[in-house]
């Protein structure tokens, strides 16, 4: 099996062409109007071209163009979060820092630095969805010196939407937090120190709480107590996203209300599996229209604590939940 293979679903209708092949024996298959799909090997047959040849012919022997399934289209699922800053090596003397709009919001922001009692202006402006805007350089022998960075963002979007309130935060770089943050920039595309500004249930106090690095090592060397780390609540293994399993009275809340909240339980859940160690949980979205479900991939394809994910229990909820193996 190759990509561009035209396939079929052992349990299903659906048809489509190899699109990609992912890690954990997931293949990505490409349907109709252009949606792809997570499927298992196991799952997936090849289509032949004489098979496919035969099945388009008339008892008579003359060919008819092949009939298309009618797939209603589905709503694409607004993108909430997704705000970053990235320190990006230019050499091993310096770094450029960059502020990162990962999201679906159009976000009107300022940028400061903040030493002591005096404060500097980096940039201002607005940034579009799916952009990044560089905001300084810095070099890394000055790291323990760096002020903090200040950042003050607006949401904004076409339309009518939930009205937020104005986004504020600020960060203090710290060795401790600093070198474990590399990974890849998104957007960006490039590997840098990345950290993330609207990420739910933030309990990095390294990133914000200035600490004596120096004393903390030696304390440590000499046997003394360490830091204590900040315990997070573990989840249950599996996790039900239906709403009615969520809040009291789903019934007050509109189609855009429910789908914000099935996702938040989503993003606080699998936040406190990866920070507690756990090798697996599994989400149950039920299959519905399939905009959870495909959100839910979306996210999980993009994180970097994701070693795969698959439908799970097929038997019991057909591909209405998504067992997620966290590396």
């Amino acid at each position: 099996m190759n990509i561009g293979d035209k396939v079929r679903l052992v349990h299903g209708r659906e048809e489509g062409i190899v699109y990609a092949f992912l890690p954990g024996n997931v293949i990505e298959v490409e349907i109709e109007d252009g949606f792809r799909i997570p499927v298992l090997r196991n799952e997936l047959v090849t289509i032949s071209p004489v098979e496919s040849q035969r099945l388009n012919r008339t008892p008579a022997g003359q060919t008819i163009a092949p009939q298309r399934e009618r797939i209603a289209p589905r709503q694409v699922a607004f993108s909430e979060k997704g705000i970053y800053i990235a320190f990006v090596s230019i050499n091993d003397k310096a770094v450029t820092l960059h502020i990162i709009n990962n999201s679906d919001w159009t976000l009107p922001f300022s940028a400061t630095t903040q030493f002591e009692n005096v404060h500097m202006g980096l940039s201002a402006g607005v940034l579009q969805p799916r952009t990044s805007q560089k905001l300084t350089e810095l070099q890394m022998k000055d790291f323990e010196n760096w002020p903090v960075f200040a950042f003050n963002l607006l949401y904004f979007r076409e339309g009518t939407f939930d009205a937020l309130l104005p986004f504020q935060k600020k960060i203090k770089c710290r060795a401790q937090s600093f070198y474990k943050s590399k990974g890849p920039a998104p957007v960006i595309g490039k590997d840098a120190f990345v950290f993330q500004l609207d990420e739910e249930n933030v309990k990095k106090e390294e990133v914000v709480v200035k600490a004596d690095i120096q004393e903390q090592l030696r304390t440590s060397l000499m046997g003394g107590s360490t830091t204590s780390k900040i315990e997070l609540e573990k989840p249950e293994g599996v996790v039900d996203l239906h709403v009615e399993k969520i809040v009291e009275d789903p019934s007050r809340l509109s189609k855009d209300e429910i789908l914000k909240k099935q996702l938040a339980t989503f993003e606080t859940s699998l936040e406190q599996a990866i920070g507690n160690g756990m090798d697996e949980i599994t989400f149950i979205h039920g299959a519905g229209s399939g905009v959870l479900r495909d959100e839910l991939h979306r996210r999980l394809s993009k994180n970097q604590h994701v070693q795969y994910f698959k439908d799970a229990q097929k038997e019991k909820f057909g591909y209405g939940a998504t067992l997620v193996k966290i590396k």
